[in-house]
């Protein structure tokens, strides 16, 4: 079970976005990477294609190393670790350890 998600509101806890907050995009588990909205955003240089008729430049996000991000607590929105609890029904559960509240529904 991943710790971190699509749709998750995650904080960033090291580097140039440093405290920054946004939606979870994308995970990308192969490279142990994840695509923040509004996080980590570069200028990229695009051909004109049949799609795209005039190129130029074009801002997007780059993907970032999940160890840099941690999930916002859903009590206080501060960042927190993730931890796995499995339920009486056998389903499992991921709670957040600052607050114990269960982020999954």
């Amino acid at each position: 079970m991943q710790k971190i998600r699509k749709g998750d509101e995650v904080v960033v806890i090291t580097g140039k976005n440093k405290g920054k907050r946004g939606t979870v995009l994308r995970v990308l588990p192969s490279s142990e990477r994840v695509l923040v909205q509004g996080i980590n955003v570069i200028t990229k240089h695009v051909k004109p294609t049949r799609q795209n008729q005039r190129g130029g430049l074009e801002k997007r996000e780059a993907p970032i190393h999940i160890s840099n991000v941690m999930i916002a607590d859903p009590q206080s929105g501060e960042p927190t670790r993730v931890r796995i609890q499995t339920l009486e029904g056998g389903r499992k559960v991921r709670v957040a350890v600052k607050s114990g509240e269960q982020i999954d529904s």
